[in-house]
């Protein structure tokens, strides 16, 4: 079991090639984590490489590496990390993809705010065990 992290914020990887859409994400965030951003897949696997990272949303659909391909790479080095696959296109076939690969949840746009945050803080106590993340995060 982890340890809840009172003194030290979660950190929040943002992954997605369309940077207005990340902006979205960041401003939603911002007040409750320590945010990062990626514009690749390739990039959002080197950064779980080099930081702590908590939580991953990703796009579905970014060049090299999809999302998908890119939760697999992170999994190998944090299998506990909960990684949120985010798309216009959520299949059944992705839906049973991103659960063999271990993805936490696989989010359909346009989705409503509550649902993200929601899928966020059950992520979050669900692999930390921390009691507090529903108040803090406006559940």
């Amino acid at each position: 079991m982890v340890i809840a992290r009172s003194q030290t914020p979660y950190q929040l990887l943002i992954a997605d090639d369309d940077a207005g859409f990340r902006n979205v994400l960041k401003e939603l965030f911002a007040p409750y984590f320590r945010l990062f951003e990626a514009e690749s897949g390739e990039e959002a696997v080197e950064l779980v490489e080099q930081i702590r990272v908590d939580i991953v949303l990703l796009d579905m659909h970014m060049d090299v590496l999809t999302g998908l391909e890119a939760v697999r790479i992170m999994k190998q080095f944090n299998a506990i990390l909960p990684c949120i696959l985010i798309t216009a296109d959520a299949t059944d076939e992705l839906r049973q993809d991103a659960s063999a690969a271990n993805a936490y949840e696989v989010l359909s746009k346009p989705f409503k705010r509550q649902e993200l945050v929601s899928t966020v803080s059950h992520a979050l106590l669900d692999a930390y065990h921390d009691p507090d993340i529903p108040s803090w995060l406006g559940n």
